[in-house]
């Protein structure tokens, strides 16, 4: 075990491009899995044993139909020296395998490097934004238009995952011209779930009627209509994914309100936006190559601790290159780097096999990709249990990581004296400073 897991770290980075080394780990995680299903088991085996020997043998009493001959000691260790054996074999001849992919052993940055930041919803502070004055000044002028005969216009701001749709909205949603001009403003996060009768309660709970969980859909778009009737309204539908236009018409019918009402819809697709309704695309583009630096330098380094590493500074504009403009990508990387003052990590980022992927449309991006191959493996475990909650759901810091540590998930040294809890806020607050939440 102790030879696979040296190149382990090297394996799960170029598994991205080999088949064939997906298999392996495949089958490597199985072994693995096996070997923890035999160390649960002895422990079973040890607690019952200082049961009988406290209590005596009360299998009769609580076992009922199951013979005493299962906990013969003797069959016990036959069947498991049987398992063990199985499993030295497995992981003798993935051993052996390895050499085929010719990985490098690695070490495992184990420290935890974080900074603070600023969790939002619907705000998000001017001075927080690089890069996007033009357009949030072309999306209020679209936003203040009167507009045509409908009472309500829609209009759409489209870009790639990462490029700043969700964060731009937020700007105009708070800008002091929009809340003189509009008598309510409802900010909805709609993701992949596009249902009616759903986002028809969120509006109508943003917008201060009532709503209550046993509402039928009648009594929901009643409300909703008498709650919006004569208000001049702007409401924010982030991250849209619906391309049933039968749907959205269906939503639109309930949501009427004075001339000049409008609707802002943040979608990766242009497609999404075609089929919703007719009316003005803002394309998002990429950030220009003076803002991305000067983004990429707030997250590396700290206030003006950037002059002290000029090498740094210029490494960095090559990695911004590859960004292509993405702002997520820029800060992803930018704090994977926060803290690094050795040119050689700069420079592994810049030349990381993972920029010559191909990269399709809907595929995560290489930053992303990169940043998480640089976690530590703990922190990519509970990164992958947080991955089972649903997408934009509300959690507490306390329950996942109490969930993280019921799975043993946490790691801890014997000699530390650290609280588990502080672990896991340690652990949270490390994917968030990384962009991951």
């Amino acid at each position: 075990m102790s030879i696979i897991q040296a190149v382990l770290l090297d394996a799960e980075e170029k598994q991205v491009k080999n088949r064939g080394l997906t298999v392996w780990l495949g089958q490597l995680k199985d072994v693995f899995h096996d070997a923890a299903d035999v160390l649960d088991e002895f422990e079973c085996e040890a607690l019952r044993r200082q049961v009988v020997k406290t209590y005596g043998d009360t299998s009769d009493q609580v076992l009922g139909s199951i013979s005493n001959s299962s906990f013969n000691p003797l069959g016990f260790n036959y069947k498991m020296s049987h398992k063990i054996k199985g499993i030295r074999e497995s992981l003798e001849e993935l051993a052996k395998n390895r050499a085929l992919f010719h990985l490098e052993e690695r070490s495992e940055d184990q420290n935890i490097v974080h900074r603070e930041r600023e969790m939002t919803h619907s705000f998000v502070p001017d001075s927080d934004v690089i890069g996007t004055v033009d357009d949030k000044q072309n999306i209020i002028d679209l936003l203040m238009h009167p507009g045509n005969n409908s009472n309500v216009s829609v209009i759409f701001i489209v870009g790639i995952g990462g490029m700043g749709k969700t964060t731009l909205a937020q700007l105009v949603y708070n800008d002091e011209r929009i809340v003189e001009n509009f008598d309510s403003r409802i900010w909805v996060c709609v993701s992949e779930d596009f249902s009616v009768f759903k986002l028809a309660k969120e509006i109508l709970k943003s917008a201060g009627g009532g709503s209550s969980t046993n509402m039928t859909m009648d009594l929901v778009q009643d409300s909703l209509r008498s709650t919006l009737k004569g208000r001049r309204f702007f409401i924010v539908l982030d991250d849209v994914w619906n391309e049933d236009r039968n749907q959205w018409i269906g939503l639109k019918n309930l949501l009427i309100g004075r001339q000049g009402s409008k609707i802002l819809v943040t979608t990766r697709s242009q497609k999404v936006a075609s089929n919703m309704a007719p009316g003005p695309i803002h394309g998002l583009k990429g950030l220009p190559e003076k803002d991305c630096l000067s983004l990429f330098i707030r997250c590396a380094f700290n206030e003006g601790e950037h002059e002290q590493y000029p090498k740094l500074v210029d490494i960095g504009k090559q990695v911004m290159e590859k960004c292509k403009g993405v702002p997520l990508a820029v800060k992803t990387l930018g704090s994977l780097l926060y803290s690094k003052t050795e040119e050689r990590d700069w420079i592994s980022i810049r030349d990381n096999e993972i920029w010559k992927l191909e990269q399709k449309e809907d595929d995560i991006l290489p930053a992303l990709r990169l940043s998480y191959n640089k976690l530590s493996s703990y922190l990519k475990q509970c990164f992958a249990y947080y991955s089972l909650y649903p997408k934009d759901i509300r959690y507490k810091n306390m329950d996942l990581i109490q969930c993280w540590m019921a799975n043993g998930l946490l790691k801890k040294s014997n000699k530390s004296t650290v609280e588990l809890e502080d672990i896991g806020e340690q652990y949270l607050k490390e994917l968030l400073s990384r962009s991951f939440f």
